[in-house]
């Protein structure tokens, strides 16, 4: 009564799964670490969250922007440090200093502007080099995002035959599965 019949066992094996990508690009997986793991490499080498990332084209360009930060930074400190010389030989009562003919207050104006640049040119290197770790992590992020149809915005433009003006629009759909 309770037992299977041999009609219930039969099993089909001419069944085809067919499964559609709504993407182009081949899926990843998602790895919920890759962003600090960006991060990681951007903050230790920089510029290796963007090779992690596979960006190359942004490396040459965190590399200018802390090199020209590290270059006008050891320009102004050489500038601090002449006109302090100069104006501490002024004091000691030499005459002999390469910048005659401008007064003791121009030159402690100097210093001041120079010490201000070197500061600049320091927050410059640093805003380079955080900057190198935001992106490498955000950059991981959105390697991960999923771009499909199922969210899009699109212009419209029709054409209206009554009183003969074009008709601008925008639609946004969201499909839901």
């Amino acid at each position: 009564m309770f037992a299977q019949t041999s009609d219930s066992l039969t099993v089909k094996k001419n069944e085809k799964v067919i499964v559609i990508t709504d993407s182009l690009l081949p899926k990843e997986e998602y790895n919920p670490l890759a962003p600090a793991k960006a991060a990681f490499y951007s903050a230790v080498v920089p510029g290796l969250g963007q090779v992690y990332n596979k960006k190359y084209w942004k490396i040459p360009i965190i590399y200018a922007g802390m090199a020209a930060g590290i270059y006008f930074y050891k320009q102004q400190d050489d500038d601090y440090d002449r006109f302090r010389n100069a104006y501490k030989r002024r004091l000691a009562g030499y005459t002999d200093d390469e910048f005659q003919g401008i007064s003791d207050d121009r030159l402690i104006n100097a210093q001041k502007s120079a010490q201000k640049n070197k500061s600049i040119s320091l927050i410059v290197t640093v805003a380079f080099y955080l900057l190198n770790v935001v992106d490498a992590n955000v950059d991981a992020h959105l390697r991960q995002y999923e771009v499909s149809d199922d969210l899009s915005l699109q212009p419209n433009f029709d054409y209206n035959q009554f009183n003969a003006k074009p008709q601008y629009g925008m639609s946004l759909t969201y499909r839901f599965k």
